[in-house]
């Protein structure tokens, strides 16, 4: 199934895709609700961030070849990690597809895509085994966790480098059903490829993390975790385009404009 977050009429629901059309839900996405009848044309509707988290984890360096690009990028010998790393986003960065990036004035010209999938929590979990680390996963959507290279190196909590305002798009729905060992992420600045790899090709899977973070913290329905990306990322300039494409799942489109 194909959730999403919409607005039409100054209204904002969730709802139901089904080909062309979305079916506005009455209640809450992730507990009880119930289907209106009430159709609209997907066109003709704003999809909004499809779920604004209620806290915003952010695996590290999840992926071997990204890992083996920042090292050369800050001139350093790789760390591959030996366990799954977490760290936290700031909601205020979240924006919807469609909607623009806007760089900072002030930043330098080293701000990159990364191409994530996302998983949304959709039952309470503490200590889950491997096994059963995927019964509370609701679904999965697409993010991409804006980066200001120059900054990354000076921030020693990233607060500028990954949070500024609109540096995380997310969306354009959640989907429920996918096959994970299936997926493949591709991205496209201005229509060219840049870059296609097997999304779940990781270094830790999204069952070894939801396991590990677990054993700590209690996750939440609501909660989302964005698993990393794979590569590297070419200068992102002004005015240029990004879509991020997961097979299965949709692609996410934004713009990127530096502030005048």
């Amino acid at each position: 199934m194909r959730w999403a977050r919409f607005e039409s009429n100054g209204k904002a629901s969730y709802g139901i895709i089904e080909g062309s059309e979305i079916e506005a839900v009455e209640g809450d996405m992730l507990g009880a609700h119930k289907r209106t009848g009430r159709k609209l044309p997907l066109d003709k509707v704003k999809l909004l961030v499809p779920l604004v988290p209620q806290t915003f984890y952010a695996a590290g360096l999840n992926y071997v070849d990204h890992i083996m690009e920042q090292a050369k990028m800050h001139g350093r010998e790789p760390n591959v990690p030996e366990k799954p790393d977490i760290g936290y986003r700031a909601n205020n960065a979240l924006i919807a597809h469609g909607e623009d990036v806007v760089v900072p004035k002030d930043a330098t010209d080293k701000v990159q895509y990364e191409a994530e999938i996302v998983v949304v929590i959709g039952k309470k979990a503490k200590n889950l085994t491997e096994k059963d680390a995927l019964s509370c996963v609701f679904g999965y959507t697409i993010g991409n966790d804006v980066s200001e290279r120059t900054w990354q190196k000076g921030d020693r909590t990233l607060w500028r480098a990954k949070n500024t305002d609109t540096f995380k798009p997310m969306g354009p729905w959640i989907e429920t059903d996918v096959d994970l060992d299936a997926l493949k992420t591709t991205v496209r600045v201005n229509g060219k490829q840049t870059i296609e790899f097997p999304t779940n090709h990781m270094l830790f899977g999204i069952e070894r993390y939801i396991s590990a973070m677990s054993r700590y913290v209690t996750l939440h329905p609501g909660d989302m975790i964005w698993m990393g990306t794979e590569g590297s990322s070419p200068d992102i300039k002004d005015g240029e385009v990004v879509e991020i494409e997961i097979s299965q799942i949709g692609t996410l489109r934004n713009r990127f404009v530096r502030e005048k």
